[in-house]
């Protein structure tokens, strides 16, 4: 960890209009003394479940999966976070001065700059910065919203094709991954594809997920298809 380099602050401005806006007397004290540049490897764990915030990510390259239970165990994924995006778990932590509902882990190599909570005090003072996360903390509480309907009303095998849709027509990733991603276990997400491959509606393979029939797993996303 270290300080930003004059690269990546030109970098956040462009992914993060908001940082670029707020008053340079604001901004600049903030990214010099009270702001760090972290650099992960994939499969590293950002934050835990439970423990305080210590600081507020703002992603410039990869991908951080957010999810509620064990990182090594059952899980139930909430969102995840792109570069120009912000974590509602982490800021609902620094606002609420709670501990963190979640934790983040990268899935690919992360490069990011992390505010100390107090800089991240001083920039949500500005207007302008404010109204921005809350702005975007009102879109991931819709997507959270979304995510509560669907795994409170929808079937799995629903929600198994409709997490398939989206993705290209050759999907390289786990069973495992997938039961990560709907909060379920492995078990249930193999059964389940094993039943779709017999439909003929994809080919399983090694890490591997090959679709043949995307209609046919759009119609039972939206509850329309053959059970």
């Amino acid at each position: 960890m270290r300080a930003p380099l004059p690269d990546q602050i030109e970098r956040l401005f462009a992914l993060y209009p908001a940082v670029a806006a707020l008053p340079e007397a604001l901004r600049a004290p903030v990214l010099s003394q009270a702001t760090l540049a972290v650099a992960l490897p994939a499969a590293q764990l950002l934050f835990e479940e439970g423990q305080p915030c210590r600081g507020f990510p703002l992603l410039l390259a990869g991908e951080v999966r957010v999810a509620r239970g064990s990182p090594g165990g059952r899980s139930l994924e909430l969102y995840r976070v792109r570069p120009g995006e912000l974590c509602v778990a982490s800021t609902a932590c620094l606002f609420g001065q709670s501990a963190l509902p979640a934790h983040g882990q990268s899935t690919e190599p992360c490069e990011m700059l992390v505010l100390a909570p107090e800089g991240f005090a001083q920039w949500t003072a500005d207007p302008g910065f404010r109204r921005y996360v809350f702005g975007l903390f009102a879109d991931r509480l819709a997507d959270l919203m979304m995510l509560t309907e669907a795994v409170a009303f929808q079937r799995l095998d629903q929600r198994l094709a409709a997490t398939l849709l989206g993705r290209g027509a050759v999907l390289t990733l786990t069973h495992q991954a997938l039961a990560d991603e709907l909060g379920t276990v492995r078990e249930i997400v193999t059964r389940l594809l094993r039943r779709f491959e017999r439909e003929g509606w994809l080919q399983l393979g090694r890490e591997r997920i090959e679709l043949r029939d995307a209609a046919a797993l759009r119609r039972l996303a939206e509850g329309d298809g053959a059970r």
